[in-house]
């Protein structure tokens, strides 16, 4: 299994970073549309959609939402996906109560929908638009900011699990996270972010609103886990899908973006360290 994982990993690698750092506009919007349409695919199963006819119709409609939304205007759909993450909150917290109104597969659906668009749209919305912090103004490493918010999350969240887990976050979700975890998690998010504001020489009062930004962000990337582990444990399911073998599913690798991307780009933009761009398909 790790000689197929580091195989999968090696493979994909390079795939990932040109399709996101090394591509123009256009393109890196086919790209991640690409990337959300194969996630689509995924939660169709997650919904409880059985046929394969079913799922390929699934995700084609969901493709089709992409093209429609690109002119619609990005911070219009990523106040839309901080609702959504709050109402997700209550949904994990309320776990397995309230599964009766959302577990039909219609509601399912439309979840994914809530969950890939916003993704989409806020990581376009990044690539696109005027970014300045400190010293730096090259958006697309606003964009592998948020992966290694997401990374060094997780990776706190490991080490401080294995050390000091013992209060459960969520069992009934996800019975090897704990609180601890979070809080480790957080810390290292923290750290991140004062490492990264002494890189791009960026005043105090701005280093400490992205730690605040970073924070959040680090939060709700744990939310988008467990509403996805949430999903599968209702549907009965352990990955995502085969997809990626020794690693699951498309899902199962960008739960957590698909929560950090927008909120991140909702609050940087707000912050005015980000200005809109267009999205060019």
């Amino acid at each position: 299994m790790l000689k197929t994982r580091i195989i999968t990993a090696l493979i994909l690698a390079p795939i990932a970073i040109g399709g996101i750092f090394f591509l123009p506009p256009m393109g890196f919007a086919l790209f991640t549309g690409a990337i959300i349409t194969l996630g689509a695919w995924e939660w169709a199963n997650m919904s409880g959609i059985e046929h394969q006819a079913g799922r390929v119709a699934y995700a084609a409609a969901l493709a089709l939402l992409l093209f429609v939304l690109k002119g619609v205007p990005a911070l219009a759909v990523l106040w839309m996906a901080v609702a959504w993450w709050l109402v997700c909150f209550w949904l994990v917290k309320q776990y397995p109560g309230g599964s009766d109104r959302w577990g039909p597969v219609p509601v399912r659906a439309l979840m994914g929908a809530m969950v890939l668009i916003p993704a989409w749209v806020g990581l376009n919305h990044l690539r696109n638009g005027g970014f300045q912090f400190g010293d730096v103004d090259n958006s697309l490493l606003v964009i592998l900011y948020i992966f290694l918010v997401v990374w060094v999350a997780d990776i706190g969240a490991y080490f401080a699990g294995r050390a000091f887990g013992k209060a459960k976050l969520a069992p009934r979700v996800s019975p090897g996270k704990s609180w601890a975890g979070v809080w480790g998690g957080l810390v290292a998010v923290a750290l991140l972010a004062m490492v990264a504001s002494v890189w791009a020489d960026a005043g105090m009062a701005e280093a400490f609103l992205l730690v605040i930004a970073s924070l959040a962000t680090g939060f709700v990337s744990v939310l988008g886990d467990l509403l996805e582990s949430m999903l599968k444990r209702f549907r009965g399911i352990k990955d995502s899908s085969q997809l990626l073998p020794g690693h699951g599913g498309i899902m199962d690798r960008i739960d957590s973006l698909t929560a950090a991307i927008p909120v991140f780009a909702l609050m940087i933009t707000l912050l005015g360290w980000l200005t809109a761009g267009q999205i060019l398909v």
